[in-house]
């Protein structure tokens, strides 16, 4: 293994230099590229790229506005097949840390749990992915799968004819 290349968990936490710190991100080695939420994505009529790094929601967001003019544009397809039109530029970022420049997507990411999502291309080379690690940046409303089990052991009958009939499934 590469001495160089170093162990990360399913979630890390990415600084913007001094700008935002300790920003949760999910690890993901099944998507190729990376992502970032932000917002009041425009293109100017001098082709200027402006963005803000996350939204007025997210307590990540300072509405300092970045502009550039190296970007460029991707269709992504989502894992229910949706394609969408996304900007892509280069971000310097700091990830368990180590300071990389890195390809980012730009999209709103205020319904994900996490608002940084680091793909395959971002960790070929600089990283190895344990997923046993975790750092519980995100903190997350308890599973209900225990509870739709302990109602479903009850009366596994009235249990199917409630729940998996009523949705359609035979």
């Amino acid at each position: 293994m590469d001495k160089n290349k170093i162990t990360i968990g399913r979630e890390v936490a990415v600084d913007f230099g001094e700008e935002v710190k300790n920003v949760p991100a999910k690890v993901d080695t099944g998507a190729d590229g990376s992502a970032v939420w932000a917002s009041d994505i425009f293109v100017d009529e001098n082709h200027v790229l402006h963005f803000k790094l996350f939204g007025k929601s997210s307590p990540y967001y300072t509405g300092k506005e970045h502009m550039t003019k190296e970007y460029s544009v991707v269709v992504t397809k989502s894992s229910l097949g949706e394609k969408r039109l996304k900007y892509k530029v280069k971000l310097s970022v700091r990830i368990a840390g180590r300071k990389i420049r890195a390809s980012f997507g730009l999209s709103n990411r205020s319904t994900h749990n996490y608002p940084i999502l680091i793909g395959l291309r971002t960790l070929k080379g600089k990283f190895v992915v344990d997923v046993s690690q975790t750092e519980n940046l995100v903190k997350r409303p308890p599973k209900r799968s225990g509870i739709i089990n302990e109602e479903m052991q009850k009366d596994p009958y009235k249990f199917y004819k409630e729940q998996y009939l009523k949705g359609g499934q035979k």
